[in-house]
């Protein structure tokens, strides 16, 4: 008598089901069993998994779910009302099985209401094909048994007979269950009755007995609850686990046909998954021709277009060849959709490519789908598609993130609604997430939890395991502490286990049939029923399935260059075109060598910027390197790479015949294109041959290995290669096959990389603006992109009510240079949807005049209580009055908007409404009620908080830094990890914990001079002696060591004291104080106008507002100055000692507090730059010029400019 676990959930039934499928098919497997099924609730997110593994294992896959069941309709949806029962539901054919996909789609699109709910309508419509059971004791059938109501069971049995075939009483045997004797009787009872015959199920939730501990915590996580709650939600006993048949036979020994009647239903089911046929979309060709005809005929014409001067013979075989392989591989219509799509976007001026091996394909490249010449760049077409793979190749596409629904729409509308859904994926239990969530389940406190966290790397695919063998610390709380044992077994148990689903971010299925016919669907996670649906199925089920897949990304550097291009072309008038731009600009280079990166695609980590420093690339090529070795495993090879290229290092070749392959990356080997010719060269393997190898070196399987290595072996023993360097070359390009890069994505990569430096380069204001909207809302991206403003002389303004757009634009009105504005909509609260009929009224009618007038016309979305207040305290509102009586004021000016408002949208008139526009109804002047004017400091906090950044006053200026004291965060990033360090800066941020002994310890965000936050770890010895210091808007300076992480930087601070600073100190915006005079992006920022020496001093023309280069906007400025301080400096070719000079210039005028203003002229080669000191005052004297012309070295070094006249000092 053999047995069949038929009411089974997997780790899909999410946050309830812990039996991971690989380990559940195997235990079923070692327990002698042929057949095995899946149930999980509502939805069907394993099947595919499942089926493929219980086919690989040899055991019949059953398919099924445990469906819930509306009380009413499903369409019935009063609040409150979570009235479902459950239903176990099995597919006995194919047709079974597009019914239950039917189902389940149906339950989540049209019954989803707290859970996907089916009812009885929709059940007797997909009835045929399926095997239904009655279900647990959360059943229909159950419950009204349970409540003792034996006649509605009787009549809910009937009905389910009637409507299903295969019918059948589910009978379950657990402990602790008071209701479950009575209910199986009622079962008995009934089967006996009606003829129905039983089943015996266990209702699996977990593999292993020992299991159940951890589905217990599991739960816990599931429903926010800890073990130590009584009253919590949990399982009667640990019983709900895969037993064996031996167990399930002496467990219903009473009634055996009930365990034998699991196997009668595992052998009469027959569902087959069709792994072999293409679903694609077809294209509709003009006059229905043939698709590979007219594909040809589009990819040469774009060849001619590509080639207008001709193309060699090379070229012309290179697209015949690609094109024969579309034709052999079917997939014509594929690239005619991709054609299509990239036309769409094109012709709508939505900037998008290509990402991954489809930059490759000449084919696409004629069709406009990409613009990298894949022939320029030797990109190996076989990486992408060739005869002998066997799955579809990948064409992704990113978009400009802000119009990536436009391409969405449009392909929903070409193929149909029900022809194109967006994909699932799940989020998995990481190391950190499942210490976490394993913390909160055991009832331990946050402290605990949470120093335990912090000691696993922020790596992608760290483990528990991992971190173990990189963290002593972890390693010894979990030998010497039995909490912290029992916490971080509990997290390894549960680690990787399913624990959401959520919405791709890129990845989008369309069909020639509707979808429904192939995966079952659900709305997307933040979706409503008139949304793009979303497959249950992932990505890898889904194009197993043969349905195209195709990633639509959103690409937030694309809407960076689309809207930088705009506004290039809006001030001035020229239009540049991405794929136009020359790979040959000297500018773009001399920015990327300069490692000033911060805004550059892929380029911004403190890691990459040293990088890309050291390397100075000077083609797209290196670029493009960089971008595929910056990577863990790769990245131990750039030192390498770099010292090859400047000569410091000999380039070695593993073998003289792998020069040519090699010699574009020095000697190493960075793509995975080179490991194909290798293989290619080596061993004679075609590329495509050579590309299936490749894939199985990723892998790792030791005997596919061992296989592989003979067939090399082999190939270059034919070839005539020595079988020791046939065994050493397979020896050197298997670690690179797992984790060498694609270089058609490299490649495409610093295409975009380059664009964005481009505009960075040559653009720097339009660009940055672009930036800050691009992160709008995100304070992190917002501060660093408004420090390097500040490092690159661009002013940030504060928003304000009568300049500010909805998004940060471009302020020309204020000041002698353009400025960015922060825009309102980006204020913390307010929003565009609450800002844009304000702004556009104050651009037809002018600007708000008074707190009155902006009252009146601020229109219904503006009144709104949190919409004023954060206006008020970033300074917005500043124009009409004090900031604290105007936040003090709030409420009443929110009435009287809301009033004015109401009376505007009723249509209601006065009888002033009878003069028109040119006699406005009288408003009285709001009375604004007497407050404090708040203290620079609350200013700063208030900005923090709502603009993510301080634009105002800041606590902090460099004159009080201590000697030897880091200045910015660039300077932190140049050193060494363990390098002793002195900070200084104002406590941001203060939150204090404890170690596992339970002392204190502290961790800070300190805000240094330049703006950046660092941050500090401060261990119990040091706290305990300084913990009066820390707290919020603290000012001191401390010593420490610099730690490195990955690219996360802190300091470990051992000593802290108060910086000692001036009470009446006034408050400046940060200095930048080194690199100004040679950085070329200050040059380009200003548009500055060259001179020559000779004309300088008597050009009465020569404004600082002609080479601005570096400009402060100071609070207060004493526009009655008496005196110009011209400090005149020769640029030398030797950088560290020019800004060595610099620093202690400026250092020695703030020596000599006053009005007198200071301008640099700095000479180089013929040509002179002036620069203008805004936040520098000082007071002239002999003893400051004498100084002064000690450190130049030169007595004419030193001019007084008054007004338009200039005198020698």
């Amino acid at each position: 008598m053999s047995f069949a676990h038929l009411h089974v959930h997997s780790e899909y039934s999410l946050l309830d089901g812990l039996s991971r499928i690989p380990t559940m098919v195997t235990r079923a497997k070692e327990l002698g069993m042929n057949s095995l099924g899946i149930t999980d609730h509502g939805s069907m997110y394993g099947v595919v998994d499942f089926y493929t593994a219980c086919k690989d294992a040899g055991i019949k896959p059953v398919i099924g779910c445990e469906l819930y069941v509306a009380g009413g309709s499903r369409f019935d949806k009063r609040t409150g009302d979570k009235a479902y029962t459950h239903l176990t539901v099995l597919a006995k054919n194919n047709e079974g099985y597009q019914n239950l996909i039917k189902l389940s789609s149906k339950g989540h699109l049209e019954g989803f209401y707290y859970k996907p709910r089916v009812d009885h309508e929709l059940l007797e419509e997909h009835a045929d094909g399926l095997i239904v059971f009655s279900g647990c004791p959360s059943s229909e059938l159950s419950t009204a048994l349970i409540e003792g109501n034996y006649d509605n069971a009787r009549e809910i049995a009937k009905w389910c007979m009637a409507t299903f075939p295969d019918f059948y009483l589910e009978i379950q045997r657990h402990e602790n269950l008071d209701f479950l004797d009575p209910l199986n009787a009622g079962i008995l009872k009934l089967g006996e009755e009606l003829d129905i015959p039983l089943v015996a199920t266990n209702d699996l939730h977990y593999v292993d007995k020992q299991e159940s501990t951890l589905h217990d915590v599991l739960l816990c996580i599931g429903t926010n609850s800890n073990i130590q709650d009584e009253g919590r939600f949990r399982f009667s006993d640990e019983s709900f686990y895969l037993k064996s048949p031996d167990e399930m036979k002496d467990l219903f020994r009473d009634i055996p046909e009930a365990v034998t009647n699991t196997q009668v239903i595992a052998d009469s089911t027959d569902v087959t998954l069709d792994f072999s046929t293409l679903h694609l979309p077809q294209y509709r060709t003009p006059g229905d021709e043939d698709a590979d005809t007219y594909l040809r005929n589009l990819c040469w014409q774009g060849f001619d277009s590509r080639y207008p001067s001709g193309a060699d013979d090379s070229k012309k075989e290179r697209l015949d060849y690609e094109l024969d392989v579309i034709t052999k591989t079917q997939y014509p219509n594929y690239f005619l959709v991709v054609w299509d799509i990239a036309k769409f976007a094109r012709q709508n001026d939505i900037v998008f490519g290509v990402r991954g091996s489809a930059a490759s394909s000449l084919a696409l490249y004629c069709l406009g789908v990409t613009d990298i010449d894949p022939l320029e760049y030797s990109l190996v077409f076989e990486r992408f598609l060739n005869i002998e793979r066997k799955e579809m190749p990948d064409i992704d596409m990113d978009f400009q993130d802000d119009r990536r629904e436009e391409a969405i729409k449009y392909v929903t509308e070409k193929y149909g609604h029900d022809h194109v859904a967006q994909i699932i994926t799940f989020g998995t239990l990481g190391a950190k997430a499942a210490i976490r969530d394993s913390g909160r389940a055991l009832g331990m406190s946050y402290a605990e939890v949470d120093r335990i966290a912090r000691f696993i790397p922020t790596r992608v695919g760290m483990t528990i395991a991992q971190a173990f063998e990189l963290s002593p610390e972890m390693k010894d709380s979990y030998d010497n502490d039995p909490r912290m044992r029992l916490l971080i077994d509990t997290a390894k148990g549960l680690e990787g286990v399913t624990r959401h689903a959520s919405t791709h971010a890129a990845a989008v299925v369309i069909s020639e049939d509707p979808l429904i016919d192939h995966v079952p669907l659900q709305r997307p996670t933040k979706g409503d029923e008139s949304s793009v649906a979303m497959t249950q199925y992932a990505m890898e089920p889904v194009a197993k399935l043969g349905l195209l897949k195709m990633d639509f990304l959103g690409l937030i550097n694309y809407s960076i260059l689309s809207n930088a291009a705009k506004l290039v072309r809006e001030r001035h008038h020229i239009n540049i075109t991405l794929p136009e731009i020359p790979f040959n600009d000297p500018i773009t280079y001399e920015l990327l060598a300069s490692g000033e990166t911060t805004g550059v695609f892929q380029l911004e980590s403190p890691g990459m910027r040293r990088y890309i420093k050291d390397l100075k690339p000077g083609s797209l090529a290196e670029l493009a390197a960089m971008v595929a070795l910056y990577r863990p495993g790769p990245m131990e090879h750039i030192a390498t790479y770099i010292d090859s290229k400047y000569g410091k290092v000999p380039i070695k070749y593993p073998h003289p015949a792998l020069e040519e392959i090699l010699k574009e990356t020095y000697g190493i080997i960075v793509y995975q294109d080179q490991v194909l010719h290798i293989l290619r060269k080596f061993a004679g393997y075609s590329l495509g041959q050579a590309d299936i190898v490749r894939k199985a070196m990723g892998k790792k399987i030791s005997s596919l290995m061992q296989q592989e290595r003979e067939n090399f072996t082999e190939g270059a023993i034919k070839l005539g290669y020595d079988e020791t360097i046939a065994a050493s070359v397979f020896d050197l390009i298997e670690p690179f096959a797992g984790y060498a890069f694609n270089k058609a994505h490299s490649v495409s990569y610093a295409v975009v990389a380059y664009w964005t430096a481009y505009f960075k380069a040559n653009y720097p204001i339009e660009f940055l603006t672009c930036v800050l909207n691009a992160y709008e809302g995100n304070s992190e991206k917002i501060g660093a992109t408004v420090n390097e403003c500040s490092r690159l002389g661009i002013e940030v303004l504060p928003p304000h009510i009568n300049y500010s757009d909805v998004a940060f634009s471009i302020d020309e009105s204020v000041g002698i240079k353009p400025a960015i504005r922060f825009g309102l909509a980006s204020i913390k609260n307010v929003g565009a949807m609450a800002i844009e009929l304000l702004v556009q009224d104050r651009k037809k009618n002018g600007p708000f005049k008074s707190l009155a007038d902006f009252s009146r016309r601020g229109g219904t979305d503006a009144a709104n209580r949190r919409v004023i207040e954060s206006l008020a305290k970033v300074g917005a509102l500043d124009t009409f009055g004090e900031r604290g009586q105007l936040v003090a004021s709030v409420e009443s000016i929110t009435q009287l908007m809301q009033k004015e408002a109401q009376l505007k949208d009723s249509g209601q008139s006065t009888m002033f409404d009878l003069f028109g526009s040119s006699v406005p109804a009288p408003l009285a002047e709001i009375q604004l009620l007497d407050a404090p004017e708040p203290t620079d400091r609350e200013k700063i906090g208030w900005e923090r908080e709502l603009l993510g950044v301080s634009l105002g006053p800041r606590i902090l200026d460099p004159q009080y830094a201590p000697e030897g004291a880091i200045i910015s965060k660039d300077q932190l990033e140049s050193l060494p990890d363990g390098e002793r360090v002195l900070l200084a800066g104002e406590v941001a941020s203060v939150r204090v914990t404890a170690d596992r002994q339970g002392r204190r310890i502290c961790f800070a965000g300190l805000e240094i001079f330049d703006g950046s936050l660092i941050d500090i770890a401060i261990w119990n010895r040091a706290y305990e002696k300084t913990s009066q210091l820390w707290f919020e808007g603290s000012l001191l300076q401390l010593n420490g060591f610099m730690r490195r992480r990955d690219d996360e930087l802190s300091v470990h601070c051992d000593q802290a004291s108060e910086l000692d600073v001036p009470e009446n100190i006034a408050l400046k915006p940060p200095l930048q104080i080194e690199g100004q005079s040679n950085n070329i992006l200050n040059q380009a920022a200003t548009q500055s106008v060259q001179i020559n020496p000779e004309e300088s001093l008597n050009n009465s023309s020569l404004t600082s507002s002609e080479a601005n280069i570096n400009h402060f906007e100071p609070n207060q400025i004493d526009h009655d100055h008496s005196k110009m301080i011209l400090i005149h400096l020769t640029e030398t070719d030797k950088p560290e000692e020019d800004q060595f000079l610099l620093k202690t210039i400026l250092q020695t005028l703030l020596e000599y507090p006053g009005n007198d203003k200071v301008d640099l002229l700095i000479s180089k080669n013929s040509t002179q730059w002036r620069l203008e000191m805004p936040i520098i005052r000082t007071s002239y004297c002999d003893e400051l010029s004498q100084r002064l012309i000690e450190l130049i070295g030169d007595n004419k070094a030193i001019s007084i400019e008054t007004e338009a006249n200039t005198s020698a000092a």
